[in-house]
């Protein structure tokens, strides 16, 4: 969005996340452009690790980068959790800064990358393909691999803990590379790490489990508690949501359809708005992120029509 470049200007990506001034200012602009019936507070998955021992930039052209990811065994003795209010304290003020102008009803989203996805990070050192270096520690290194997932599931409990605290409505886990695992190796080296995260933090606010990839995994993924699960466009919305049996869902339109015409746009949206015909309990929603190259007017034009033909 040009109103985003223009708060961002030539601010460092890290350092634009730590800001809770700018940060809370393109939440709400975002919020307020778009007509969302919540906002998503500005900020990334990542800068919560630095505070853990992990040297993070983000680079033009590669994205996030971690200068001394886990190689070794023995590189997992050097994260250490650190107290998300001593570590990441910018966020409560980020938050304290959205809600001082966000109107009333409208709802403010935290959220965290859980614990896989931010494993899969510090061990690849950025963004992978095939994660065979997550496998390959996972796989040689089960002892190693369960202190990391669970030293980092105690620090994202506790940053979800501050952003509750200092008063997000919900809160959605990314676990945005968990796809590439099979059901078995979930289970086995994944699922008892989330459980622990969603028994502490759960039942305080709505918390959304959320995974790109993963229709294989949708049954073991909502075992693991949360209220209910955001699905990615490669499923079939309802008959997700018939067979989980939750009270909601959260999905899921291809993000890349808002990059067609207004008209696909909205035959995609009707599509999934007939499917669920006006049951409670569904959050329409993208079924990933929104891509750079997306046109704003879509994106608004998306909001109205889900406005106007949902009850």
């Amino acid at each position: 969005m040009p109103e985003y470049h223009q708060v961002k200007g030539n601010t460092p990506s890290l350092a634009f996340f730590k800001n809770p001034e700018l940060a809370a200012k393109v939440t709400l602009d975002a919020q307020r452009i778009l007509g969302v019936d919540a906002a998503i507070m500005f900020a990334d998955l990542l800068p919560m690790l630095e505070p853990m021992g992990f040297e993070l930039d983000y680079l033009p052209g590669s994205g996030p980068v971690f200068a001394n990811p886990i190689c070794e065994v023995n590189d997992v003795e050097r994260v250490r959790v650190v107290p998300a209010d001593e570590g990441v304290g910018y966020i409560e003020q980020t938050i304290v800064n959205i809600l001082e102008d966000l109107p009333r009803d409208v709802a403010l989203i935290g959220f965290a990358g859980a614990p896989f996805t931010l494993a899969s990070y510090v061990i690849e050192g950025r963004s992978s393909r095939d994660f065979e270096k997550t496998k390959r520690f996972m796989y040689r290194c089960p002892s190693a691999w369960s202190t990391l997932l669970e030293r980092l599931t105690t620090a994202i409990g506790d940053y979800v803990e501050l952003q509750i605290k200092s008063g997000v409505q919900a809160v959605q886990i990314f676990d945005s590379w968990v796809g590439t695992l099979s059901c078995v190796d979930y289970e086995h080296y994944v699922a008892s790490h989330v459980r622990q995260l969603m028994v502490r933090i759960g039942g305080r606010v709505p918390i959304i489990y959320f995974g790109v990839g993963n229709s294989h995994l949708l049954h073991a993924m909502q075992a693991t508690g949360p209220d209910f699960l955001a699905l990615d466009w490669r499923v079939n919305l309802k008959e997700v949501w018939d067979d989980l049996g939750t009270r909601a869902i959260q999905g899921n339109l291809d993000p890349i359809s808002l990059c067609a015409d207004q008209k696909t746009v909205q035959i995609k949206a009707r599509e999934i708005l007939d499917s669920v015909a006006g049951r409670p309990g569904h959050i329409f929603n993208l079924g990933h992120g929104i891509v750079p190259q997306t046109p704003v007017d879509h994106v608004r034009f998306l909001v109205d029509y889900v406005h106007e033909h949902s009850s």
